[in-house]
């Protein structure tokens, strides 16, 4: 292991005693003037990259705001970027160093080039005006080459990754909501080579409305969430498996990573579209008018359970009583599937879900009376409404869903939302552009659990 190299140096004009430490640490100790004392960066957890010019070393960080000895350590403040100019004696010396430092860096295995699908339309339409203001900078400033593709319709990013060459990239990035990146999924295991192409790295850096999974790995990182900050973990380039529910009925087949949900909420995201133009404000407002008018639907649901949930329902028959599968029949207000705790940047619906576990958090809802619904559904904020007896949380590595119609108003149906798109609805339920739906509101609808199918990109 090579040691640290020290050496007087300027550093942004003051002259300085610095040091490159074997384990990354870029450390100096400014002798007078307004930068005076012992400074440190950590080059994994917050340089950017650098360039060299003769004696001079330009290293770009991404630092915290905060006043203090040491830039950039841990999570203290909003982070942003820093020059700092490294003036060494020597244009050998100069040399030596920048070549230690390219080689660490080199070492972390940070992606050199990746593919990334924008989304123009998602959201508040600002995912151009968000990539050119704070996400080329940085990248940039990490010397990053990437290929750009906005998305011009709904399944184009599948279609572009069922085809990609990903052998020339060394990850795949979406500038959208969680939408595009199951898009992407979607089209890579779609591929007669899918096991080689699901395990490139996917990025995801919220510009949309739905950003459950980017909140997800900042927060299981102690990041805040920003878009910054997503960007910066690609940049870094740590990975973690994740698992893909595979959404199975018949010969209809396709792939989650986010969330299946059918009942409130499923009714509340969907449905609320027809108020869009009130903005954010129109899920709230949604959310209100349908527990005023609550709806109930009948319906089963079988599961196979995870180890230490097995007191959950009950089995299908008395001969079924030591199989696996568990049996629950409906009324039920709300069934949700999730796969990630955060299912949006303030919603996070599953606060014990696991990134690789193997199995789906189910969140369950029977019966409730409206004043507890409305708390459980203000308390998923911090997800403290699993504790509320109206709640039923368990883990389960399959799940079947038979969904039935209204209870009082047999002639209307419900929605099956998976990661925000519709892909069931009975008869007489609200129509939002999309004229048929990939499955039938009725026949069994199958999950089960590919563990640690995927791969995305983390800050740890």
């Amino acid at each position: 292991m090579e040691g640290t190299m020290t050496e007087r140096i300027q550093v942004n004009g003051l002259p300085a005693e610095a040091s490159f430490t074997a384990g990354g640490d870029l450390r100096w100790r400014v002798d007078g003037g307004a930068g005076r004392g012992e400074q440190s960066l950590a080059v994994e957890s917050s340089v950017l990259g650098f360039t060299a010019e003769g004696r001079e070393i330009t290293v770009r960080a991404f630092v915290s705001q905060l006043k203090g000895p040491f830039c950039g350590v841990g999570n203290l403040g909003n982070r942003v970027m820093k020059n700092f100019v490294l003036e060494m004696p020597t244009e050998v010396v100069a040399k030596m160093w920048s070549e230690r430092l390219r080689k660490y860096i080199d070492s972390l295995g940070r992606p050199k080039r990746i593919f990334i699908f924008l989304n123009p339309y998602g959201g508040k339409k600002s995912a151009r005006k968000i990539f050119h203001t704070e996400i080329r900078p940085l990248l940039l400033a990490a010397n990053i080459i990437y290929t750009l593709q906005e998305t011009e319709y709904q399944l184009h990013a599948q279609e572009l990754a069922y085809k990609l060459d990903f052998l020339n990239y060394d990850g795949i990035v979406c500038v959208s909501g969680d939408g595009v990146l199951v898009e992407v999924v979607n089209g890579l295991l779609q591929r007669e080579d899918w096991d080689t192409a699901i395990k490139v790295p996917l990025g995801i850096i919220p510009a949309g409305t739905g950003n459950g999974l980017a909140k997800s790995i900042l927060d299981a990182a102690g990041e805040n969430y920003s878009i910054q900050n997503a960007t910066f973990a690609v940049i870094r380039g740590h990975k973690r498996a994740l698992d893909v529910t595979t959404v199975l009925q018949g010969n209809t087949k396709f792939f989650s990573i986010l969330m299946l949900s059918w009942g409130l909420i499923a009714d509340i995201d969907i449905e609320s579209e027809k108020y869009r133009w009130m903005g954010d404000t129109r899920l709230d407002f949604y959310c209100i008018l349908r527990v005023m008018k609550l709806r109930k639907y009948h319906g089963n649901i079988e599961y196979i359970p995870a180890p230490g949930h097995e007191s959950f329902g009950k089995p299908k028959n008395e001969r079924e009583a030591i199989a696996v599968w568990r049996f629950l029949e409906g009324p039920f207000i709300s069934i949700m599937l999730v796969n990630v705790p955060w299912v949006g940047k303030d919603a996070m619906p599953a606060p014990e879900a696991k990134f690789s576990d193997g199995f789906l958090d189910l969140v369950l809802i029977k019966d409730c009376p409206k004043s507890a619904l409305a708390s459980i559904l203000l308390k998923t904020g911090n997800g403290s409404h699993v504790k509320s007896p109206y709640v039923m949380y368990l883990k389960v590595k399959a799940f079947r869903l038979v969904p039935g119609n209204r209870v009082g108003d047999s002639a209307k149906g419900g929605i099956v939302d998976v990661d925000g798109e519709v892909v069931a609805r009975g008869e007489g339920v609200y129509m939002c552009g999309q004229e048929r739906d990939p499955m039938s509101y009725g026949p069994p609808i199958l999950l089960t659990v590919d563990k640690g199918l995927a791969t995305v990109f983390s800050s740890r």
